[in-house]
Order: C-alpha cells, then sequence, then structure tokens
C-alpha cells in the first residue's frame, strides 16, 4: 500500500499525498508515526488542493514545535524538487 501510494504521489496524487499523511500521523501500515513526515505529507496533498489534508495539517501542527514545522516544510520541498519533473509539470511554494 506505502509503495503505491509513493508512486502515485510522485505522480502529483493528492488522494496519494493525503494518505501518506494518514498512514504516518497515525503509525499505520508498518510505518513508525512521524509527526514531521505527516505534515510533510499533508502539505503536499494541500497544496495539491486536497481540502482534508489542510485540516489535517493544521491538527497535527498543534503538536509540534515550530523548529519541527520547518523541518517538514523543508523536506516537502526536498520532494517537490526531487519529483518535479514526474509532477506534470506543476510546481508549489
Amino acid at each position: 500500500m506505502v509503495a503505491a501510494c509513493l508512486a502515485a504521489a510522485a505522480a502529483g496524487d493528492s488522494d496519494a499525498l493525503f494518505d501518506l499523511g494518514v498512514v504516518t500521523s497515525t503509525g499505520s501500515h508498518g510505518l513508525p508515526c512521524d509527526l514531521i513526515e505527516a505534515h510533510k505529507w499533508f502539505n503536499l496533498a494541500a497544496v495539491r488542493g486536497h481540502e482534508e489534508a489542510a485540516l489535517c495539517r493544521a491538527e497535527v501542527a498543534e503538536d509540534m514545535t515550530a523548529r519541527e514545522i520547518a523541518e517538514a516544510q523543508r523536506s516537502a520541498r526536498e520532494w517537490l524538487r526531487a519529483t518535479a519533473t514526474g509532477a506534470n509539470g506543476r510546481h508549489a511554494a
């Protein structure tokens, strides 16, 4: 499930990005709970227009420090750069 979501996420699928946020925020499907990763995935999904992801990102952020949020945002930007050519040419800030 995670591998399929990663592949779909790399192609810009907002639902896959959201699902990765859920998996990492709950520690399911064999992944540990990681709020930094969860924030990253919810942020990426929200940038792609997934409305529920924006709400989940805000909820996760309530349990994070400013430094953790900054780390999640850096990680999201790095992921966007790494997958830019596979995401239909769409970029986000």
